[in-house]
């Protein structure tokens, strides 16, 4: 039987080039601005399709990384580089305040899959060299804010397994230091599917 030894998850997202924190955002104008977000990700950025993510409940400074990084072209998707052409920073400011004060919803995790996903979460696997995530990402998935280590408790499975997917097939390239890049690298399918089950069913509370 396989030994999952505990080693740190560096966390998704970080980027030395983009600004580092999300200074003073206003909530209530950011709900005014969120209107063009809730086609995909919700009115309260709790989105319904699997492959988009929850935005609610993040951290102010990981939000606005995230957007200054689309807008800025460190992360690439066509959609959202066009959803954020004509934001300025405060306007992203001001997003990451109001998704920050949203409650995410809880997923149901795959039963079958809960097992060697906690013991990925939790342990990581020392035979292959695959760090756990509960260092970076805490023991109910809550992240650190403050680091920008994003929640994943909630977050929709599928979303997740494709971030991994994609930082470990060199696809995502936002992380500072390549840090979710070599963390994912031996990872295998099974277990990337196995850990976002996990983090789908978790609860930060």
């Amino acid at each position: 039987m396989k030994k999952y030894g505990v080693i740190v998850l560096a966390a998704v997202g970080l980027s030395l080039s983009a600004p580092l924190m999300a200074d003073a955002g206003d909530p209530t104008r950011g709900k005014e601005l969120s209107a063009a977000c809730a086609a995909c990700h919700g009115e309260d950025g709790n989105s319904v399709n699997p492959e988009w993510p929850k935005l609610a409940g993040q951290g102010k400074p990981y939000l606005f990384k995230q957007l200054m990084d689309y807008k800025e072209g460190r992360r690439e998707n066509a959609i959202m580089a066009g959803q954020v052409a004509g934001l300025s920073e405060q306007d992203m400011r001001d997003l990451a305040a109001f998704y920050a004060e949203q409650s995410t919803t809880t997923e149901t995790a795959d039963e079958a899959m809960v097992e060697l996903g906690e013991q990925v979460y939790r342990g990581g696997n020392a035979a292959t060299g695959v760090p756990a995530c509960i260092a970076c990402h805490g023991p109910n998935g809550a992240g650190n804010p403050a680091a920008m280590f994003p929640k994943v408790a909630g977050q929709h499975a599928q979303y997740s397994a494709d971030q991994l997917r994609q930082f470990r097939d060199n696809a995502r390239a936002n992380d500072a230091g390549r840090m979710m890049r070599n963390t994912v690298r031996r990872m295998t399918d099974e277990e990337i599917e196995a850990v976002s089950q996990y983090m789908a069913g978790l609860s930060r509370d």
